[in-house]
């Protein structure tokens, strides 16, 4: 399912800039075990350009989490951040606007899958 979502993130224009095991990195740091966890850091350039040039801050919640999680039962979830969420708390109204636009691509890569 990884590489389903990275082919349907690129479909959108968005790239893997992170990938963080969290499952292996929590066995490492304190021993504990979970089901399968990877978090992508995607992100599209054309769009994170265009948010950068409305707010210099913006990097702060770049890039776009998407989460590929065992859900047990055989089955893989995928979720990812809403963007429109996360940047309600920067006061730019033209920013608030595509965070709407990545929120749609980003719904387009779960529906995808």
């Amino acid at each position: 399912m990884v590489a389903r979502t990275r082919e349907a993130l690129a479909r959108q224009g968005f790239g893997v800039l992170t990938e963080i095991d969290v499952a292996a990195t929590l066995k490492a740091k304190i021993g504990a075990e979970i089901s399968p966890y990877l978090i992508l850091g995607a992100c599209n350039p054309s769009l994170a350009y265009e948010a950068l040039q409305l707010e210099d801050k913006v990097g702060t919640m770049l890039p776009c989490n998407v989460v590929v999680r065992d859900a047990g039962g055989g089955r893989t979830e995928v979720a990812a951040i809403d963007p429109v969420a996360s940047m309600s708390a920067i006061p730019n109204p033209m920013l608030k606007k595509q965070a709407a636009i990545v929120a749609d691509k980003l719904a387009a890569v779960v529906a995808d899958l």
